[in-house]
């Protein structure tokens, strides 16, 4: 099985390193013919309107919207939870609208204010998540249709899930923490099956275990 990682900006080898771990294939995706064979997509931490100009100069923002839409699973940590967002504090122009969320970019503040700290995040297990943010954003709005998978001990809304998206403020894959991953294969395992008639050859049963 195959999980794509947008590969224009940010954190890239750190998610293709932590789906290797895990079992599952990588594919760096430049171009929409990389989206071909992929059952995910992961748009990593980054600066956001790099991530934006890049992807609509090489064709990618329709491919990857399509991409959702057919329920494949959506990954975006820190900035890829911009980019997903359908608005975006001060008017920036989203760029793959799918999360019914409003963030706010930076919200805490410049690089030396990045932080650290340990979330309950019960999609995951009783274990608690070892979040890194960075320049992070923030959830400031949540539509209906979303839930929110992990606040901060302040109430702020820090993770959230919205059908086949998931959007985190944090970096799940700089703290060596596997199970969001994990639980994106799993939904890339179910969305591979009817689409592709079979899962790919080596795939085994995901599961989230107790590993980190």
């Amino acid at each position: 099985m195959k999980i794509g990682v947008l590969a224009l900006h940010g954190a890239v080898i750190e998610h293709m390193r932590t789906l290797r771990e895990i079992g599952v294939e990588p594919v760096a995706v430049r171009l929409p013919e990389d989206l071909a064979g992929i059952a995910g997509l992961i748009l990593p931490g980054g600066e956001s309107t790099t991530m934006r100009k890049l992807a609509t100069r090489w064709g990618l923002r329709g491919p990857i919207m399509d991409l959702a839409r057919s329920g494949a699973p959506i990954l975006g940590t820190c900035a890829g939870m911009i980019v997903v967002a359908k608005e975006i504090v001060g008017g920036e122009e989203p760029v793959f609208p799918l999360l019914d969320v409003t963030v706010e970019r930076n919200a805490f503040g410049r690089q030396l204010d990045s932080f650290e700290t340990d979330l309950a995040m019960p999609i995951l297990g009783d274990r608690p998540v070892h979040a890194i943010f960075i320049r992070a954003p923030i959830i400031e709005r949540v539509g209906p249709g979303v839930e929110v998978l992990a606040r901060l001990p302040d109430r702020r809304v820090v993770a959230v899930r919205q059908r086949n998206v998931i959007a985190l403020a944090f970096h799940p894959e700089l703290a060596g923490e596997t199970r969001i991953h994990r639980l994106v294969a799993t939904m890339a395992a179910e969305y591979a099956e009817p689409h592709e008639g079979t899962t790919a050859a080596g795939t085994e049963p995901w599961s989230l275990g107790e590993s980190a």
